[in-house]
């Protein structure tokens, strides 16, 4: 997961979200059949498998046929249940040969099912839905939903290379201004072919206007948080450059700053190890080495994440790397928590600093702390001020359903372009 968040709702939660926040948006121009194609559909992914669901789901509100194919995965469920179709095809893969072979299937595809655009969300089923869209003469858009990083020397040429295939679209879509000016800067994309749309997110499940409290007591229950600690949460699957290692240094440095009895917080680490067990037992180590064994835990993939964020006193983005986007902070935030991010990539942009979060030097476990120092001590009438503020700023710039709008007016242009 590119964040802790995923797709699952609370029992409940489906029917008031869709109320709340509908997702057909009103277009100008025909809608065509749009394919949208990526890597997988499992929970734990990020921005790319959530971005296809709920554009997928606003084409069907807007009454349009409209197919998703991937790998499979336990999301496809969610995908079906919100009436959109999946093909499985082994878009995954990185071999050579199965992208070359996924060229015909993805052709086979196209004519049978009538598809007019082509939406590529990754890079190996994007060389080969390029392939199949310019041999069927269709508009193939793409999304970066990262910096797809390639270093230097032959390797980082080579890589850069097989990245460039998702600036070769007729539309290139950047999910954050950081990502439109790393395209630009990298890839050399004009302007009349990109488009920036931030990374949307559901406002309504994200909501803490007439939440369930039961669902945080179950979560409180469940991690075993005592109730007397503030309760900081970094949100994320557990790798190196999401920061879990920066924020165990900076809660250390906050511990000796209180002293032991004054310090009082238990700092959450959500999200899957997707198999990093080697990492996972270096994080246990670095939580016993700086005396934090009683106020850090790892709890793992969770289910219900509007419930950890209202359980929580701040959220952090520690990220070492530039995040594309970060969709943990505009969820926080939406649910009215102050956030302390690291000050770069699309983090930097989503934040008002010192309104709606604080933003540190990226790297630097001393600014860290003094920003989770200030989040912390806010008083009640601050924090009831931030909170209103916080969820304003995210339903104005990055609700699912400006996201949703935005994609499906460029999807409507394109095809008429390519129509006339």
């Amino acid at each position: 997961m590119n964040e802790a968040s995923d797709s699952n709702t609370a029992p409940g939660e489906a029917a008031s979200r869709s109320a709340a926040e509908p997702v057909a948006p009103e277009t100008t121009g025909r809608l065509p059949v749009v394919l949208q194609v990526l890597p997988l559909l499992d929970v734990g992914g990020g921005g790319v498998e959530r971005s296809a669901i709920d554009v997928a789901e606003a084409l069907v509100l807007a009454g349009k046929e409209t197919i998703v194919a991937s790998s499979g995965g336990r999301q496809v469920v969610e995908l079906q249940r919100r009436g959109v179709r999946h093909v499985e095809l082994p878009l995954a893969s990185k071999n050579p040969l199965v992208i070359r072979r996924n060229i015909a299937r993805l052709a086979e595809l196209i004519e049978r099912e009538h598809v007019e655009l082509v939406h590529a969300r990754s890079r190996a089923p994007a060389w080969s839905a390029r392939a199949a869209a310019r041999d069927a003469g269709l508009p193939f858009v793409t999304t970066f939903h990262g910096t797809y990083n390639y270093g230097s020397g032959m390797f980082g040429r080579l890589k850069k290379r097989y990245n460039a295939v998702m600036a070769d679209g007729d539309v290139v879509i950047a999910n954050s201004r950081f990502i439109t000016e790393h395209v630009h800067a990298n890839y050399a994309v004009p302007d009349d072919r990109i488009r920036t749309v931030p990374r949307g997110i559901d406002t309504a499940r994200f909501d803490a206007e007439g939440f369930n409290p039961n669902r945080m007591v179950d979560l409180s229950t469940q991690w075993r948080l005592p109730d007397e600690n503030a309760v900081v949460l970094l949100p994320g699957r557990l790798t190196r450059w999401k920061g879990q290692i920066l924020f165990i240094e900076a809660l250390a440095r906050l511990r000796v700053r209180r002293g032991g009895e004054n310090f009082r917080i238990t700092g959450l680490l959500v999200g899957s190890d997707q198999g990093r067990e080697a990492y996972r037992r270096e994080l246990e180590e670095q939580i016993s080495d700086k005396g934090l064994g009683g106020n850090v835990q790892i709890v793992g993939h969770c289910d219900d994440m509007p419930a950890a964020y209202m359980l929580s006193d701040v959220v952090v983005s520690a990220s070492t790397d530039p995040e594309a986007f970060g969709r943990v902070i505009a969820e926080a935030q939406a649910i009215g928590r102050p956030v302390v991010v690291a000050d770069h990539g699309g983090a930097t942009e989503q934040v008002l600093a010192g309104q709606t979060g604080w933003r540190f030097a990226p790297g630097d476990p001393d600014a860290f702390a003094d920003a989770l120092e200030t989040a912390l001590d806010l008083g009640a009438d601050r924090r009831a001020a931030l909170a209103e503020r916080a969820a304003a700023h995210v339903r104005e710039h990055y609700s699912k359903t400006g996201m949703c709008a935005a994609t499906l007016r460029i999807y409507a242009a394109l095809h008429e372009a390519h129509s006339r």
